[in-house]
């Protein structure tokens, strides 16, 4: 070997040992707090476990069991309903405020900031707060109801029918700022003389957002469904916060139901196979989401 090509033969191994050991923490956390127990969770869903005592293999029995399981049941329709309210309406907003703040107008960072800001906030502090606007005897927004003469105002997190949406809100009101994100990368990078053909054919508003605005969004618009879908079937902290399942089972979810099994009845096993299904479920939507992207994105 030509000593040019020794001496560029090394620098290239140097370059890639130094690589790997700034991605060797990452790799590291990666296979001990993901890989490994995800894969243990798998094994542990055909068995039955309560953390301390012998570990019991049972087979299918866990899956069998989830199929007469009533709260599985209310909790997989509550994520269901969580996913269909949360979700469009989340986009749908979000779209609708980068659109206004794509604009020249004045402070329009200060504006960006602030709707960004509940997202970056701990979630913890966003259910605190919201529990005491949602407050039905002293919170701001059934003071504001009973003042508009609506004599009795909705319980809101203490209701069974308003539980779930009153969480929803919240959701929403706290995701926007990262959709919004997306969606105003996604507008900027419209070509401006795409707008200015438009309006030269006598092209208005409405037109020129459904035949140029919406198709150049449909790939940031599949993006934000697909982690939208997965977004809302992970929410766990706001509802343990905001109303601890109740009241009743109204706000119990997938994850909440996951974390009582395992952590408050210490059925891991069961809990783990709960946890499978789950992940059935978003890849059973995220693969319908898949193919059918074919037929509305435009790259």
């Amino acid at each position: 070997m030509k000593p040019g090509k020794a001496v560029k033969s090394k620098a290239i191994r140097r370059n890639r040992i130094t690589a790997y050991t700034f991605l060797l923490p990452n790799i590291i956390g990666f296979l001990v707090f993901i890989f490994v127990p995800v894969i243990a969770s798998f094994f542990m869903s055909f068995t039955s476990w309560n953390g301390f005592g012998n570990i019991e293999f049972i087979g299918l029995d866990n899956y069998k069991q989830l199929l007469k399981d009533t709260n599985f049941k209310i909790s997989f329709i509550n994520s269901i309903l969580f996913m269909l309210i949360s979700v469009p309406i989340t986009l749908f907003i979000s779209v609708l405020i980068a659109i206004a703040l794509n604009r020249g107008i004045r402070f329009v960072k200060v504006f960006r900031t602030a709707v960004f800001l509940p997202y970056v906030t701990a979630t913890i502090a966003v259910a605190a707060v919201w529990q005491l606007i949602f407050n039905p005897s002293m919170g701001p927004i059934n003071g504001t109801l009973m003042k508009l003469g609506i004599d009795s105002p909705p319980g809101w997190l203490s209701s069974p029918s308003w539980a779930l949406i009153s969480v929803s809100i919240v959701y929403i009101w706290h995701s926007v700022g990262y959709y919004m994100i997306l969606f105003l990368a996604g507008l900027q990078n419209i070509p401006d003389y795409l707008y200015e053909a438009a309006e030269l054919d006598g092209a208005g508003p409405i037109t020129k957002f459904f035949h140029i605005t919406l198709p150049s969004l449909s790939p940031v618009l599949f993006f934000t469904t697909i982690i939208g879908v997965i977004n809302s079937f992970k929410v766990f902290d706001l509802i343990y916060v905001l109303t601890g399942g109740g009241p009743g089972r109204s706000t119990h979810v997938l994850v909440y139901d996951i974390y009582n099994t395992a952590f408050k009845q210490f059925e891991y096993g069961y809990a783990s196979a709960m946890a499978y299904v789950l992940f059935l479920v978003i890849l059973i939507i995220s693969i319908i989401q898949f193919s059918g992207q074919k037929k509305w994105v435009n790259y």
